[in-house]
């Protein structure tokens, strides 16, 4: 299970854990954290990003990966897809089956609209279903949207759009009831209140949560509420392009199914892309939390149809990410760990960083310990990390604390014979977040195309440069319902016209005389799958 170097080392995050419980470090000053985060976030490496050379971010610079998807050619000939007779017509479809697109087709169905929702693998396929740390919402008293609105800020480094933050904010406990009186299951205290907990860069406990898989236990109510309502779903079957109207306005979308090949069209009044992140292009090298289908394919298709991306030069590592064993590498260690007291330490038994400071600059703090300080410990096969002092956990509440509220990492880390209630676990950071995405209203729709809305990962702005934890699962269902009530009531208003892809055509001509070659897009897949 352990060598004996691990052992040896262990040794010395134990001895140092007594003194440690109550010699907590503060925060970092804005400039000592600016400073951290230019030399050590992988944002500011040379070597992870370029300009993009065509779109309309054009000179924009993205990570690298990412450039080479929204440089790629359509996967489609347009000029061989029938357009006037369509597989499928809707009110609404909706494009992506997790926490974003199902609260959008239950908000839409709920408002009459005909409702199709698209998938690229199955309904909950998403990274929704694997958040684990809980949501935030201004739930208690002592707090409000507007506490929570300036944490917020603050985390994003006072550069997101303000009018989305508010939207986040004044709806959270809405959400919260909306969600309860589905039937989700959250965390109670013994008299029945929500339990709530603190995450990196809060200033309230506000964090609700469902154990340490509270992402599911969501994506299981709005799962079964969708097929308690009978809303149609296409499995398997991921959006190859959007199809737009003489008008400019999004008409729906082209279709591949994954089995058979088969190339579908979609009609519908209004579409929405809910498709998430770009966690699988895995951006500067780095091993992702997300699940199989974040491969950026809302963003590639949004870009070739005209639409502006913002902030997509600022990626989210989430500093706790399994650094052994080796075959649970990049996996998510939540952030309700550190919310309930387990202390970030190196090597040599210190604790170098304030454990729920922001993630951006917990991430970089860990790196910084992991190169320049030698502060790291490296395994076997060469994976750095530093140690996680999970039993610190038991110390602060109690034996048992850690199988109580935090049975799925428990039970997951048993599988490899260790206890992490006996032994510290390691870690390093892992990919965890796209920051930026389409730009959006209010309501959640595109800023450059007509009756295209955006919700959940693959939307820009409400995060700014740093998302704090606990706020990506409110954004997906905060955004999802309102893009969901506004594409049903644009789609009392508007028909669509005749179906085209020219932008498709435009955007493959514009590639062709830069003389780009970046392969096919969207990817649908990460390489080592398909």
């Amino acid at each position: 299970m352990f060598t004996d170097e691990m052992r040896a080392c262990m040794r010395k995050v134990e001895e140092t854990r007594a003194r440690r419980l109550n010699d907590s470090l503060a925060p970092l000053e804005p400039a000592d954290k600016q400073e951290l985060l230019q030399q050590f976030h992988p944002d500011y490496r040379q070597d992870t990003q370029r300009r993009l050379r065509a779109g309309p971010n054009e000179g924009n610079r993205v990570p690298v990966e990412l450039a080479d998807v929204l440089e790629g050619y359509t996967r489609i000939d347009p000029g061989s897809i029938c357009l006037q007779n369509p597989d499928y017509e809707a009110d609404v479809l909706i494009i992506g089956g997790g926490g974003a697109g199902a609260a959008a087709a239950l908000t839409a169905h709920a408002r009459g609209a005909d409702v199709l929702l698209a998938t690229k693998l199955r309904l909950g396929d998403a990274n929704t279903m694997m958040a684990q740390g809980g949501m935030q919402a201004s739930t208690k008293q002592g707090d409000s949207p507007a506490i929570h609105f300036l944490d917020i800020l603050g985390g994003g480094g006072f550069t997101n759009r303000r009018e989305l933050v508010r939207a986040l904010t004044m709806d959270g406990p809405h959400i919260v009831k909306w969600l309860q009186d589905l039937g989700c299951m959250f965390s109670r205290d013994e008299d029945g209140t929500l339990h709530t907990i603190h995450g990196g860069g809060t200033s309230r406990r506000r964090t609700l949560f469902a154990g340490d898989y509270t992402g599911a236990e969501i994506m299981r109510t709005l799962r079964d509420e969708l097929l308690n309502h009978a809303i149609p779903v296409v499995e398997f079957s991921p959006a190859v392009e959007l199809l737009l109207d003489g008008e400019g306005r999004c008409a729906g979308a082209i279709m591949q199914n994954m089995e058979t090949g088969q190339t579908l069209v979609a009609r519908a009044a209004s579409t929405i892309v809910a498709t998430g992140g770009f966690g699988r292009l895995h951006v500067s090298g780095f091993p992702t939390t997300n699940h199989y289908g974040a491969t950026a394919d809302g963003l590639a298709l949004a870009y070739r149809a005209g639409c502006t991306l913002i902030f997509l030069d600022s990626t989210q590592y989430h500093p706790t990410g399994v650094a052994y064993p080796e075959q649970m590498v990049g996996q998510l260690v939540t952030e309700k760990m550190r919310g309930l007291g387990a202390q970030l330490v190196n090597a040599h038994g210190e604790q170098f960083v304030y454990s729920l400071e922001t993630r951006d600059a917990v991430s970089s703090a860990i790196i910084r310990e992991c190169t320049e300080r030698e502060g790291g410990f490296r395994t076997e096969t060469g994976q750095a990390g530093v140690w996680l002092d999970s039993p610190m956990i038991e110390q602060l509440h109690g034996s048992g604390t850690i199988e109580r509220e935090l049975p799925a990492m428990y039970r997951q880390y048993r599988r490899f014979g260790i206890d992490m209630s006996e032994y510290p676990i390691l870690v390093y950071p892992t990919l965890h977040y796209q920051n930026g995405g389409i730009e959006i209203d209010e309501r959640g729709e595109s800023l450059q195309v007509p009756n295209l809305f955006v919700a959940g990962e693959a939307a820009g702005g409400i995060h700014g440069r740093n998302r704090l934890g606990g706020n990506s699962l409110l954004d997906t269902l905060v955004f999802g319902r309102r893009a969901g009530t506004e594409a049903a009531i644009r789609s009392d208003q508007y028909s669509p016209g005749q179906l085209h892809l020219e932008h498709a055509c435009d955007y493959n001509q514009q590639l062709r005389e830069r003389d780009l070659d970046s392969g096919i897009s969207p990817r649908l897949l990460p390489d080592y799958v398909s």
